[in-house]
């Protein structure tokens, strides 16, 4: 089958806020994984903003790059909605959404001004973004006896642990990154002497920090 490549994005909402010649911009930045997401993000900013100037955005809203949309909401043509994708693109980001509102305060910043206005509030927003990998992981569900959970506590130290069940068996299940889960089961099974049944579960995308 097709490998899945991993992708960058962004895990968690955030805002950050400048004042540019008065003008306030604030920008908000969330994890966007299709098109609904996406609108549903910007829905909820102007929501929160009905008497904002301009509300401009971009978002990249799958994993390929494929669907992609921006808009100056009424700023002069190509300085807004372009330059704050140009900074998504840049930073190789995807399922991204960036919605920079714009209160104006009196002085006009000119094409260029707003064009550098946008794209450094982009820029600085996902620059304090708590970037992630997005890469599959599988989830795998291992089960032992009472006697053998000492072990295995001590094998799944520092793994995504995503659930503990204790009914006749001991049974955990975490969630593996996809390359490696083939060494994970062979390494788990060996050192508990196959006295644990393994089970691989659904796989999916799942942020994993980087390493800094």
């Amino acid at each position: 089958g097709q490998r899945a490549v991993s992708y960058l994005s962004v895990a968690k909402p955030s805002l950050y806020e400048k004042v540019i010649e008065k003008s306030r911009f604030l920008t908000y930045v969330a994890h966007t994984e299709d098109e609904a997401a996406a609108r549903a993000f910007l829905a909820e900013v102007r929501a929160q903003h009905p008497l904002a100037t301009h509300v401009c955005y971009a978002f990249v809203a799958d994993r390929i790059g494929n669907l992609m949309r921006f808009s100056d909401d009424g700023e002069p043509q190509g300085t807004a909605g372009m330059p704050i994708l140009g900074v998504i693109r840049a930073r190789k980001l995807f399922e991204t959404g960036v919605a920079v509102v714009r209160y104006f305060g009196g002085i006009k910043l000119g094409a260029g001004g707003l064009t550098r206005a946008y794209s450094s509030s982009a820029a600085e927003a996902l620059e304090r973004a708590k970037i992630c990998e997005y890469a599959v992981c599988v989830e795998v569900t291992i089960a032992v006896n009472y006697p053998e959970v000492n072990a295995l506590t001590r094998f799944l130290e520092g793994a995504n642990v995503l659930d503990r069940t204790f009914a006749e068996k001991a049974s955990f299940t975490v969630a593996v990154r996809e390359e490696n889960v083939d060494d994970f089961c062979a390494r788990c099974s060996d050192m508990l002497l196959g006295r644990a049944e393994i089970l691989r579960g659904k796989s999916y995308f799942s942020p994993f920090p980087l390493d800094k």
